[in-house]
């Protein structure tokens, strides 16, 4: 039996995902905001030992989805305390999960995979009240390389998937605020990914790519940016 451990997944792009693996006959750990709140640094650990605990002490891999998407503009006097609540939720909790996921399978000598939920904008930057959900989502793509390079030969291997505007609650929130038309003008498909495409390759990275695969990052956003 394959053990998961997944986060953020209430809603969206994590529901989808969790809804996804179900049908594959997993042990799933899908945890949300109701199991901790990932801005306080101490939920990681206690989220990491909790899932350990559910799945009889085996993890085998771990899918960092969860997120927060909040503007926060040059101007705001709150500038400083809003990204580093950004870059504690989206970079440094998946960091710290991604740390203990590789001490355990070190530990094990098992291997395991990372499949880490980031964003376009990790390659294109984000609006001018995003820098810091820009930022955590290029580091998060960082991350993943450095892990892949660092551990292939122990059977680790890391993979992030960088969607475009997806139709999720945070993603129909900004294209309200940023006039939806103009947005889709941008997007050649002529539409939003929608959740369960991303939860599909995140399912293949999490259980059939092959190891030379690891490192990747793959794009879903309508090739509204390519490399």
């Amino acid at each position: 039996m394959t053990n998961i451990l997944l986060t953020g997944a209430s809603r969206g792009i994590g529901a989808a995902i969790a809804a996804r693996l179900s049908g594959e006959g997993m042990s799933l750990v899908a945890t949300s905001s109701a199991d901790g709140d990932l801005a306080d640094p101490e939920t990681p650990a206690r989220l990491w030992a909790s899932a350990l605990d559910r799945l009889d002490g085996q993890i085998d891999i771990l899918i960092n989805n969860a997120g927060i998407f909040e503007a926060n503009p040059l101007e705001s006097a709150d500038w400083t305390a809003n990204w580093n609540r950004t870059m504690q939720v989206n970079l440094s909790a998946s960091a710290e999960l991604c740390r203990a996921a590789v001490l355990h399978w070190q530990a094990r000598g098992s291997g395991g995979r990372i499949v880490s939920i980031a964003s376009r904008a990790a390659h294109r930057g984000d609006s001018p009240a995003h820098w810091h959900y820009a930022a955590s989502k290029g580091g998060m793509v960082s991350m993943t390389k450095t892990i892949a390079r660092a551990y292939a030969g122990q059977g680790i291997y890391a993979f992030a998937i960088c969607p475009g505007f997806t139709m999720t609650g945070m993603a129909e929130d900004y294209l309200a605020s940023r006039g939806g038309d103009k947005l889709l003008a941008d997007i050649p498909l002529g539409r939003v990914a929608m959740p369960d495409e991303v939860a599909e390759m995140a399912a293949f990275c999490a259980l059939k790519a092959p190891p030379s695969m690891t490192g990747a990052v793959l794009d879903v956003n309508g090739a509204s940016y390519v490399r």
